[in-house]
Formats: C-alpha cells, sequence, structure tokens
C-alpha cells in the first residue's frame, strides 16, 4: 500500500495534535464560515486570520511555509473570478490597450478579497489534515451526527484509492514488462494512435479489477462485522481544555468577522 499518496497527517505530537477531533472539525468549519462571511475588501481580517493560521502552524509544530504552500491549490480556483475585474462597475484604474478592456478598482478589490478568502480557508482545511487522522476525522463527522451514509463514502473514498493506485501500478508494470526493445533496435508502435488504444484498454482493464475487487473486499467486510459504520473501541472523551481551545480560535474569528462588518 503506498499510502503517501493521498495522507496528509503529520504526527509531531503537538498541542493541535492533542487536540479532540470533533473540536478541530467544528473550528475549521466554523472559521471558513466566518471567513466568507468577512466583507469585500477587508484586507486586516484577512491579514488577522492569516495570522490565525500561521499561530496554528507553529502549535502544531509544523513548517508555515508548508501550509501555505498547500493553500496555493486554491489559486486557480480563485483566478476563475478574474472577470470580476472588469466586470463590476467602479473607478477605472487602467485600460487594456488590445481588448479595450477597463480595470475597475472595485472589480480589483473583489477578486483579490475572494483570492485571500480562499486560501486562508484552504489553509484552515491544510491544518486539520495535518494535526488530525483521517480515520479520527471520520469518526469526528459521525459523532457531530453527519449523515452515515456520507461518512461511509467518503471512507471507502480514503481506504480504497490505495487499492486502485495499487491496481493500476500492477497494470502499469506489466505493460512495461511486455514492452521491452532489445539494445540497438528501434522502437515500433509508440505512435499517438498506439499509445490511446493501450491507454484505453488499460482503463477499461482497471476498472473490471476495481470492480471485482470491490465485490470482495464488500464481502470481507461483511463477513467480519460490518454493518455501514465506523466503530472505534475507545472513542475519546471531551475534556475542558479542548472546548476553550476551540472557544478562544472561535472567539477570534468572530471577533474579527465582527469588527470588519462594523467597519464596513
Amino acid at each position: 500500500m503506498h499510502f503517501h499518496v493521498a495522507d496528509a497527517y503529520l504526527d509531531t505530537g503537538s498541542v493541535l495534535h492533542r487536540l479532540d477531533s470533533r473540536v478541530k472539525v467544528v473550528i475549521t468549519v466554523l472559521l471558513i464560515l466566518l471567513i466568507g462571511l468577512t466583507p469585500m475588501g477587508a484586507f486586516g481580517a484577512y491579514v488577522g486570520f492569516f495570522a490565525l493560521m500561521m499561530i496554528g502552524a507553529v502549535l502544531a509544530r509544523v513548517d508555515p511555509w508548508l501550509v501555505v504552500r498547500r493553500s496555493m491549490v486554491a489559486l486557480p480556483f480563485a483566478a476563475a473570478a478574474v472577470t470580476l475585474v472588469f466586470t463590476v462597475p467602479g473607478r477605472t484604474l487602467a485600460t487594456l490597450p488590445v481588448a479595450g478592456l477597463s480595470i475597475s478598482e472595485a472589480g480589483l478589490i473583489r477578486f483579490v478579497s475572494i483570492l485571500f478568502k480562499s486560501m486562508i480557508s484552504v489553509q484552515a482545511a491544510v491544518l486539520l489534515m495535518l494535526t488530525t487522522h483521517f480515520t479520527d476525522m471520520l469518526w469526528a463527522l459521525g459523532a457531530l451526527r453527519v449523515p452515515r451514509v456520507l461518512v461511509a463514502i467518503i471512507s471507502f473514498m480514503y481506504r480504497y484509492i490505495f487499492v486502485l493506485v495499487d491496481e493500476a501500478m500492477r497494470l502499469s508494470r506489466a505493460r512495461d514488462s511486455r514492452s521491452a526493445v532489445l539494445a540497438g533496435q528501434p522502437e515500433r508502435g509508440q505512435s499517438v494512435l498506439f499509445r490511446a488504444r493501450t491507454t484505453g484498454r488499460m482503463i477499461g482493464n482497471l476498472f473490471l479489477r476495481s470492480l471485482e475487487r470491490s465485490e470482495r473486499v464488500y464481502q470481507a467486510m461483511l463477513s467480519r462485522g460490518y454493518r455501514g459504520e465506523l466503530r472505534q473501541l475507545s472513542p475519546p472523551s471531551l475534556s475542558g481544555q479542548d472546548v476553550l481551545v476551540g472557544l478562544i480560535a472561535v472567539g477570534v474569528g468572530m471577533a474579527l468577522t465582527g469588527i470588519s462588518l462594523l467597519l464596513r
């Protein structure tokens, strides 16, 4: 199993790692909600939320630059809002000579705000992933009364994506072992059409093997007592320290959002 493919958990034994997983999930969801409610152009609040994420990274004993770097995954999606720069009415800052489009001040502020809010929200999710094991997150979702079907789907997606990756790697090794070329001999059958046909056959084979493997795995799970939910032998108890940390984090976020709304 190649668990490094999707598991981002880093066990540093920090305070955030020992925090109850239910509290961390609630903190993350509420902070993302508060970031979304922050008005456009409230850059002081954005700086405050960013500082809160960096403090979390320091408390978690992880590299803050790692959190920032992984949050850049939001850039391509946030860049889809670049049209706001040209469509939102407001004071014109510049005009593109080729296309004749005008860059408005209000549109630029809105676009930059969306960019910052997206990245900071992803940073909150990254901190959750770095400090909470995925199985603990699934248990926390179940404890927070998230629908069992949704939790089960997420659980299967996480657990068996590694099985799917292993099946794909076996197919790739089998293809490479049957595509050897003697030294000094020219390669044949390497046209685009040949590669496309080979890739299509591998995808179909992967689908069939995955379907058969899923049936065997599901029957094995049923024979071991699976009844549609995750069970934990010794679920952790919620302590006063966990609640206090959660109240402080959410309180700081509410203060930032509230001040930005009052100063709007």
